[in-house]
């Protein structure tokens, strides 16, 4: 057992307790979890080409593997990890449109690529980034891309955000709206 092993463990635990928080939080139904849950299997699937050319182009690189993409056993955190973040962005986009849907993945790709930096300095044995702005940029595009890419397929399977039986319709008054 290599000394990252622990920590990915302990990772895809935390985002399992996630996803299933997320699951209760948003009062997703059994078919938009399915969605979110393909969603995060679709971003696990593209993460692993990303992390092939961010590899081969020096962005960053996994020093406890000798392949192009990372250990196996992050790709079951990502799927977890990002099945919940379509599951929140589901939520602001219902309640936000549009302009929550940007203000979510632009706080996401900061917030993310913090979160990524953090790590790197932690446990170097774990990822090493390339020095630049641009890496950082580029982490930055992933997060909000990936995370994009979940919600896209979430709501190929389950359907729009307004198409559930618990959206508010268009015209009908909220306990804020006082008109």
């Amino acid at each position: 057992m290599t000394t990252q092993q622990p920590i990915l463990i302990a990772a895809t635990c935390v985002y399992l307790v996630a996803l299933a928080t997320s699951v209760y939080f948003t009062r997703a139904t059994a078919r938009r979890a399915a969605g979110a849950l393909i969603g995060g299997v679709a971003v696990g699937v593209v993460g692993v080409g990303i992390e092939v050319s961010a590899h081969t182009l020096g962005w960053w690189r996994y020093p406890s593997v000798e392949t192009p993409y990372g250990p196996p056993l992050i790709y079951p955190t990502l799927v977890l990890q990002f099945a919940a973040i379509a599951l929140v962005g589901w939520r602001v986009t219902r309640r936000f449109g549009w302009r929550g849907q940007v203000v979510f993945l632009g706080a996401l790709a900061i917030i993310g690529t913090l979160r990524d930096y953090h790590w790197a300095a932690r446990s170097p044995e774990l990822i090493v980034f390339a020095p630049g702005i641009g890496t950082a940029l580029v982490d930055a595009a992933c997060w909000a891309g990936l995370a994009g890419l979940a919600q896209y397929v979430m709501r190929w399977v389950a359907g729009p955000a307004r198409g559930d039986p618990f959206a508010r319709r268009p015209g009908s008054q909220t306990q804020t709206d006082t008109r």
